[in-house]
Order: structure tokens, then C-alpha cells, then sequence
């Protein structure tokens, strides 16, 4: 009987262990940045809600009464901001000559940012030039702060580098991406080592139609959602359905109840519905409306100059002081009683325990 128990928990890891792990499983963006619709929407309006609560408190403070007239953004017209900056990337991209990989990168940072933070705290638009330079260092295409800078109107190397941490941290410091666009290439190249694909069927301009499909799809959430495999699928199925059938099904498990394109249509068909209908830029007179109101309800402890601001930076630097003197006075006290500030020294003991703990490091 314990032999048969063996057995079987021998042949079960040897079952689980052939099973293989798909390495985006594994990913900070497996774990940490996938939503579904009604989650997304949760995010934003919780935010939203909790940061219009805290600066009318902040207008109240200033000026009883104040905050009664204003209009404050809600979460739909946040995304609508955030959106148009989102597609100002690829134009700053072009004029840089970043590679793809800098512009759609940039963008997810810009995306995730906003799901912690709220643009009635910081305005997307140096949030975007600070995504976009985080993004030429993480993936290895780095430009100099200057030549960066000099070349956006209007643009200083503070406004970049002032937001860097903020942007780094509500990222949780998490900078790799998957992206449906490196997806796609290799749905491409798989397409031409099926043995029933000739060349005619798959011209060039069908993967030229997918990869603009991609990069619309980056003016959505869909990445937010869904794979980038699928989104990738989804983009070659809108240029050509029939060769994203014949890859889906080359992919299914033998034995399976149906073909593996039959099982993805219902989620493809969602994607390629936001890709189409989402997958553009917002209208500019609706955004325009929303930066104007904006202007009359941003956080004011985020407007330099304002009283709410130099009242919030004063009492930054009270608390600064408090830490320091604290610090100061607890030094003094050590050296006033006798005791030595930087620890005591260690004795003939105490070092050569030391001494030998090295030695066994090195080994």
C-alpha cells in the first residue's frame, strides 16, 4: 500500500512538473496590472471619489463655502485627459525616433500611473513627458535629460525629473512590459512554418493592417484586460481572419471538444469591438472642456504659489526640522551620558568571532 501511495504521488509530480508554465504567467504584469471591466471601473471611481472628497476638505479649509460651485471631474472625464496625452506619445516617439518598443512602453506607465493617482492631482501632461524618459532607460534606449528636454517647448529638466520617483513608485517599481506588437511578430513568424500557409496567403500588408490595429489598441484599456497574445490575435483577425483561425487551431490540444479558434471567438470578438470602436483619439473639444474645469479644480496643495500649497510646504519642513533636531538632540545625549554615537567598539572576542565569520564567507 505505501508502495502504491508512492507511486502515485511520484507519477503526480512528474505530471505536474511536464506541465509548463507560460513565462507571462510569471510576470509583475500577470500579478499586479490585469483587470477585468467592472474592476477597472471600480479602481477609477474609487479614486476619483476619495480625491474629490480631500480637496473640497482642502477648499473648505482655505475658504468655507468655496468648494459649492465648483465642478469638480468625474472618472470618465479623467480617462478622457489622460487619453489625448496618451496619444501624444507616438508623436514625440516620431520626432525622437524612439523604437516601438519606448512608445508603447511609455504608454503603459502613463496608463498604470492613473490607476493610483488622479489627474486632479497631477496633470497628465508632465506625468506623459516623464513616462515617455523613464521608458527610454528601462528599455535600454537611453537619451540624455538635456537633449530631451530641449527639444519639448516649454519643457525643463525639472518638470521631467520632479515626477520621476512619484511615476517610478506608483509603478511599485515594476518597469518590464509585455506588448501585444512583440506578440504579434511571432504569431507572424509561426504563420510561416505552417505547413498549409503559402506565401500568398499571408502577403505582407496583412501583418502591416494587424500591427496598426496593435498600436490602436494601445489607445484603449485593453491591455489592461487581456493578454497580449490575444490582443495580438484579435489585431491579425481584423486583417485576416481566416490566417488567425489557421494559427489558433495549429496551437489546440489534441483531443480537444472544439477547434481552439472556435473557444477564443467570444474573447476575440471583445477585443476587436474595443480596438474599433475605442481604439482612436478623443474628440479635442471635449478634452478641451475638461482641462478648463480642471484648472478650476485641481488639488491646490499641488499649485505652487497657492496657500494651500505654501501651507503644505511649510508644514513639510516643520516635520523636516522636528526629524533633524530629534536626531541632533539624540546624538547630544549619547555623547553627553558617555556613550559613543557610532556604537561601542567591539572586543578581542567579539573581533575574532568576527574575523572567522569572514573567513567562512570566503569559502
Amino acid at each position: 500500500m505505501a508502495a502504491d501511495n508512492a507511486a502515485k504521488a511520484a507519477d503526480a509530480q512528474t505530471n505536474s512538473s511536464t506541465v509548463k508554465r507560460p513565462l507571462y504567467e510569471g510576470s509583475t504584469q500577470y500579478k499586479s496590472w490585469r483587470y477585468s471591466p467592472e474592476q477597472l471601473e471600480q479602481v477609477r471611481t474609487s479614486l476619483n471619489v476619495a480625491a474629490v472628497a480631500v480637496i473640497r476638505n482642502t477648499f473648505e479649509a482655505d475658504e468655507p463655502g468655496s468648494s459649492e460651485d465648483v465642478l469638480f471631474l468625474n472618472a470618465n472625464e479623467e480617462q478622457l485627459l489622460v487619453k489625448l496625452y496618451i496619444t501624444k506619445i507616438p508623436q514625440l516617439c516620431g520626432h525622437f525616433r524612439f523604437p516601438e518598443e519606448v512608445e508603447a512602453t511609455a504608454i503603459s506607465y502613463l496608463k498604470r500611473f492613473y490607476l493610483k493617482n488622479t489627474v486632479m492631482d497631477w496633470h497628465p501632461k508632465n506625468v506623459m513627458l516623464t513616462a515617455l524618459f523613464l521608458a527610454t532607460k528601462t528599455t535600454n534606449n537611453p537619451i540624455s535629460l538635456e537633449s530631451y528636454t530641449s527639444n519639448i517647448p516649454k519643457t525643463s529638466s525639472s518638470d521631467v525629473l520632479d515626477l520621476e520617483f512619484l511615476v517610478s513608485q506608483s509603478l511599485n517599481f515594476e518597469f518590464a512590459v509585455w506588448h501585444a506588437h512583440r506578440a504579434l511578430w511571432g504569431i507572424w513568424l509561426d504563420l510561416q512554418s505552417l505547413p498549409d500557409i503559402l506565401e500568398d496567403l499571408r502577403p505582407q500588408d496583412v501583418y502591416d493592417i494587424a500591427i496598426k490595429h496593435v498600436r490602436a489598441s494601445r489607445f484603449t484599456d485593453a491591455e489592461l484586460i487581456y493578454t497580449p497574445s490575444q490582443i495580438a490575435l484579435a489585431s491579425l483577425a481584423l486583417a485576416s481572419p481566416v490566417l488567425a483561425e489557421r494559427w489558433a487551431d495549429s496551437k489546440a490540444v489534441a483531443g480537444a471538444a472544439q477547434p481552439l479558434s472556435a473557444t477564443l471567438d467570444p474573447t476575440l470578438g471583445s477585443i476587436k469591438y474595443i480596438i474599433t470602436q475605442m481604439g482612436h483619439p478623443p474628440d479635442v473639444e471635449a478634452v478641451r472642456e475638461v482641462d478648463r474645469r480642471l484648472k478650476l479644480c485641481k488639488n491646490p496643495e499641488k499649485v505652487p504659489g497657492s496657500k494651500a500649497y505654501l501651507a503644505r510646504q511649510a508644514d513639510e519642513q516643520r516635520r523636516a526640522d522636528e526629524k533633524r533636531n530629534k536626531k541632533a538632540e539624540d546624538i547630544r545625549r549619547a555623547v553627553t551620558e558617555g556613550g559613543n554615537p557610532f556604537g561601542s567598539e567591539l572586543n578581542e572576542d567579539e573581533k575574532a568571532q568576527h574575523l572567522a565569520e569572514l573567513d567562512d564567507d570566503d569559502d
